[in-house]
This record gives structure tokens, sequence and C-alpha cells, in this order.
């Protein structure tokens, strides 16, 4: 076998290599004229001028060349006559293997095969003989008769998955199966009408046919053993159809008088494929920070963008303007904390407490506002149902807890005993008998301790003897009953207390008789250092 003597591969199919830039293909020429004789020209390139392999050496002459040493010679050295050249599809001739160029080969190989020759080795096609079965037959009876069934397909187990409906269609003319998508009213998806084209769907592939393309080519009888029929679509089971897996839990009338005729199944019931919906899940708050109302932090989890709790607009508008005040004093084990005395403001339009601190003199203890309006919140309730205190949890003696502060309950105003009076069912017996107990105290004669001790009070004794002296004189004038309510107006904070200029314009829409001595004497006691006026005791100078 003759080789390739670039490569040193055999010259067959697929072994040699052409070089593609070689242009030149001539041959080199072996004869030529000398003297004008015709002699032999031995070539010295071989064809598109490629280098002989013919004419070079072997590696064991090579060898021989480099260990052979000198000899001395006499004379002019004969120079050898050439050898004869002799072509090299001569010295190739019939030569087939190439261990004696020094290269080794691989074992030999299979031949590839090839795809024609083996196609031609495939026996041919015999014909079977068809059968007696008519379709033109069975095309005139079943024209226009159709099963239907009612399936579902669930994906619910896959990422985005849901459980769709879907109506299939069985024509009996053709043994062909349609199916179609059922559409809602807004579920968002694209109308379109059929999930599968009308067409022979095949149950059972030939094992070559699994690799058929065919979604390019028709599947034809030679690669399905099985075609899908009537008897596979039974309500109750499944089947898998372009590999989905379709639930039929319906069918029409039609198709059940058709099975129980043909294959004599009379019972189709219904199946009942509704899913329950789950037990919605219980939004769990997290834990209450401290930071402002229960229901005000709630609406962070609700929304995005949170929106203010909604407000009881009646209760707010019935209310308005209606607060009830009672004083208080701190329990603390602190001495100096023991005549702190507080002044709670229950609003009823918003169930909102705040409390105040009249300033003392020479207490060392800065009065003043100690609570804003905020809603508090009973000890020992829970932060997912918060209990907010109300009226009733005020009265004389109780114990209030604001924010780890107990405060008790020493006095009310007159408007909060108008009040438990007019809303007596809201309150206790318990808070009845405390107010009970302390309006008979109040109209009581005070005990001697008592009269020592506001004896020894000098500003006390004279505010008391003023007021008294007011109320006599000043028994019928007008003002007295709206006279609270007006101060009460212009005090937001329910301090108890209102600017000098806007107490003097109060007094002057009410008619009170400003220019009076008493009333300017009373004035001058009700006054604070910080250019407000204590409008509590004023007021009951005008009352009875």
């Amino acid at each position: 076998m003759v080789s390739n003597p670039v490569h040193g591969l055999p010259l067959l199919p697929g072994t040699s290599f052409k070089d593609f830039t070689k242009t030149a293909f001539h041959r080199s020429q072996t004869l030529g004229y000398r003297n004008g004789y015709a002699i032999v020209r031995r070539p010295t390139v071989g064809i598109g001028g490629d280098r002989l392999q013919f004419n070079q050496l072997s590696q064991a002459e090579l060898d021989e060349l480099a260990n052979k040493a000198p000899v001395l010679t006499y004379g002019q050295p004969k120079q050898a006559p050439p050898a004869d050249f002799i072509p090299a599809h001569v010295a190739f001739d019939k030569k087939v293997f190439l261990e004696s160029q020094g290269i080794e080969l691989n074992p030999p190989e299979k031949m590839a095969l090839d795809p024609y020759t083996e196609l031609r080795k495939q026996p041919l096609r015999k014909y079977v003989t068809p059968s007696d079965f008519d379709q033109l037959k069975q095309f005139l009876t079943f024209d226009k008769q159709v099963l239907r069934f009612y399936a579902i397909w669930d994906d619910t187990d896959s990422m985005y998955g849901e459980c769709r409906t879907y109506v299939i269609h069985y024509y009996l003319m053709d043994d062909t199966v349609e199916i179609r998508e059922v559409h809602e009213r807004n579920d968002g998806r694209d109308p379109f009408p059929l999930l599968m084209n009308r067409q022979r769907m095949p149950k059972v592939l030939v094992e070559n046919a699994k690799n058929f393309p065919q979604c390019v080519l028709e599947i034809s009888d030679q690669e399905v053993l099985e075609w899908f029929t009537a008897k596979d679509f039974i309500v109750g089971k499944s089947l898998t159809i372009l590999g989905r897996t379709f639930f039929i839990y319906d069918c029409d009338p039609f198709t059940r008088r058709y099975y129980k005729e043909k294959f004599g199944i009379a019972d189709l019931p219904r199946i009942d494929v509704s899913k329950q919906e789950p037990p919605p899940v219980k939004q769990e708050l997290p834990p209450y920070n401290g930071y402002g109302l229960v229901e005000d932090s709630a609406q962070n989890c609700f929304a995005l963008i949170p929106k203010a709790p909604k407000k009881d607009i009646i209760k707010m508008l019935v209310n308005d303007n209606k607060v009830l005040r009672y004083l208080a004093a701190l329990e603390s084990p602190i001495p100096e904390d023991k005549d702190r005395r507080f002044v709670f403001s229950y609003f009823l339009a918003t169930d909102m407490i705040s409390i105040f601190e009249p300033p003392v003199r020479n207490s060392g203890i800065i009065g003043g506002k100690y609570l804003g309006r905020t809603k508090v919140v009973k000890p020992y309730s829970t932060v997912d149902n918060p209990i907010y205190y109300g009226p009733s949890d005020f009265f004389i003696g109780a114990v209030i807890e604001v924010f780890g502060h107990r405060f008790i309950i020493l006095d009310t105003d007159e408007y909060v005993l108008k009040y438990m009076e007019s809303n007596a069912a809201q309150y206790s017996p318990e808070a009845l008998a405390s107010i009970q107990n302390h309006v008979q105290k109040r109209e009581a004669p005070a005990p001697e301790s008592e009269s020592k001790q506001t004896e020894k009070d000098p500003g006390v004794q004279e505010l008391e003897a003023l007021i008294d002296t007011i109320q006599k004189q000043l028994k019928d004038h007008s003002c007295k009953e709206n006279m609270h309510e007006a101060f009460q107006i212009y005090d937001k904070e329910a301090s108890g207390y209102v600017d000098r200029e806007m107490f003097f314009k109060i007094c002057e829409s009410l008619n009170v008789p400003i220019d009076d001595s008493l009333v300017k004497e009373l004035i001058r006691l009700c006054s604070h250092g910080e250019g407000k006026i204590n409008y509590y005791n004023f007021v009951r100078a005008f009352s009875n």
C-alpha cells in the first residue's frame, strides 16, 4: 500500500490531505540534451516543486556517514557512477505495510458504516392485505356524533402551576381527539380556544420511534403500535396526552348513553374536583415596641403605605370637648414624691389621657405637662388584644398604672360627678359608692386636724375665704353655668391653666365683673408666675 510521503498515512480515502495553497503542479523534466546527445536528467524535485523522498538518505545511511573514518587515498578519487533512476511508482509498486520505513501503525479498525449501504441491506417492505374495516361506513354511521368529556389538568406541584379546566372532544367518525380550553371571565389569559387541534392521538409508540420529530413530521401507522380509542376515555380515570395528565371528572348525557350501549358501563357519576380553600393564615403582628399606639403601629404590617386607623366619627362628634378631670397622687417610695399632685384629663371623644402636674413654688420639681394625649393600656393586657383605660376605671381611690407609674385618684371635678350620675350604668357599684362617700366628706364639717392645717397655710385660708365671700355676693350671676366649659375649650392640654390674655377675653365675653375688688384679688391669688391663671379656683367662686 502506497503511503503519503508527508504524513506517513496510507493513500486511502479520508487519510490524504491537500495543500489548498499550492498553485504549481508542473512535473520536473527527466530528459535533456548535451552536445547534441539526449541524456537522462535526474529529477531534483517532485510534482509542483515538492521534495522527493527517494533522494533523501535514510537514518541508517546518515549514521554510517557520521561514524565513517576517512581513508588516505592517492590521486584523484574516481566518482562513482550514478545509480539508475527508478521512479517512485516503480520503486513502491505492490508494497503495502510501512514497517520498512520505520512507521508503526495501529491495529486494524472497522470501516465506518455507510448509511446508504446499510439502508439497501434492509429487507423489502411487505405489503399487508387490508382489513375488512370499512372507514366509509364508520364515517356515515357516526357522522356528527361527538363524545364530550370534562377534564382538569392539575399542575399545582410545579412552580407557578395551577389547576385548569378543559373540554375533550372525541369524534367517533374518524377517532380524532380535540382539547379545548375553558376560559373564565377576567382570568388574565389570552382567548386561545384550542389547546390541541383535532387529530389522532398515539397511545403507544414503536420503540425506535420515541425520538421521532413529531413537531415537524406527521406520525404514521409505522411509528404507532396503538392509538387512543373511545374506551380509553373513562370518567374518574386519568390519561396522558402530549405530556399532560388530564383527569376526566364528568361527561355529557350523550356520552353516558353511548358508553351504556357500546361498553355496558351504566354508572358514570360526576366527580367533585372543587378544592376547598385552605383556612386563611392568621397574620401575626410583631411584638409591640412601646412607641405610639398599638393600632397605629399595626398599620405598617397591613399595607405597604400605612393608613391611619379608622375613628368613630359619631363618638367624636357627640363627645367633642367633653373632658373628665381627676386629681391624683403618685404612689412612690421616694419621700419627695408624696406631696406631688397630678391632674388626669380623660377625653371622651378619643379615649385618650393626658397628665398635668401643677407647678408648686419652692418644691424643687418643675411642673407642667407630664404625659401628652395618648391611650393608656391596662397592665397585664396582651399586645394582640390591648385593653385601654376607660371612664369606668376612674373613681375615688382607684389605682391607675401609667407606663410603670402608679397613681391614686384623690378627687374629681363637678363635671365628673354629673357625668357619673347620668351614666351610672357604666360604673361599678364600688365606683359609685366611692364618689358618694367623697361627696359626703366634702359636705361634712372639716375635722380639727384639717382646720389646723388650713390655719398653718395662710394663702389657702385666704383663697377659701375669698371664694366664700364671692359666692355670697355674686350668687345670682348669670355666667356661672357655662363658665367652666368656656375655659375648658381653650385649655387644649387640660392643665387647668390658660393664658392671662385669653383669661380676660373669656371673662369679658361672659360678663364677669373683673373690675370688682374681690374679683381682682381672686385673680391675683389664682395667677401663676409664667403669665397663666388657674381657672379651677376662679370658677369655684362662681359655682354653688
